[in-house]
């Protein structure tokens, strides 16, 4: 039996897995041509772009929570803590730190993490948000409005642009 006259996958309309030319084709293949034109699409490219700027924002917004946010509500809260070490040991055994638990492999809940990464998520959502924000009132202000008026060309008077004679001069306008 020849590559690619598979009886069984004839039957299931499939005929073309068998062959490996029929699905790679001419010239570097269908199938691979297909696919660097998928890849290479320009929606595909600004997508990668977005995916590497968001993930680069996201450890930002992460330093900026840990760092600079969560210190001063740990001290506001009154225990000058750091949430990130906040933890419920399951395992019976007291514990310093998570980093001590963690090194003993006890069972924990993390829950400062937790709210860290909560935390993490409402200010990228806030910042996602001021900044579509800023770029939907910037894209209505470039949104000109089409004109009502036109101006006669005999008498200089604002007409409706529908109109097929002046209202001031009976002047005859044109349209369109």
């Amino acid at each position: 039996m020849a590559a690619g006259d598979d009886q069984i996958l004839r039957s299931l309309g499939m005929a073309h897995l068998g062959n490996p030319s029929a699905m790679l084709g001419k010239k570097g293949g269908k199938f691979v041509g297909e696919f660097r034109d998928f890849a290479l699409r320009g929606n595909m490219i600004d997508m990668a772009v977005g995916i590497i700027i968001g993930a680069a924002f996201g450890r930002v917004v992460s330093s900026f929570v840990s760092d600079i946010l969560m210190p001063p509500i740990g001290l506001i809260s009154g225990r000058h803590a750091n949430f990130s070490n906040k933890f419920l040991n399951l395992s019976g055994h007291y514990y310093a730190t998570l980093a001590e638990a963690k090194a003993a492999g006890a069972a924990t809940i993390n829950y400062g993490l937790f709210f860290n990464a909560v935390f993490d998520f409402l200010l990228v959502a806030l910042a996602v948000f001021l900044l579509i924000r800023q770029i939907n009132r910037l894209t209505r202000q470039s949104e000109t409005p089409a004109p009502t008026t036109k101006e006669c060309p005999f008498c200089f008077a604002a007409v409706p642009v529908q109109a097929t004679r002046c209202g001031h001069c009976t002047s005859m306008l044109k349209t369109g």
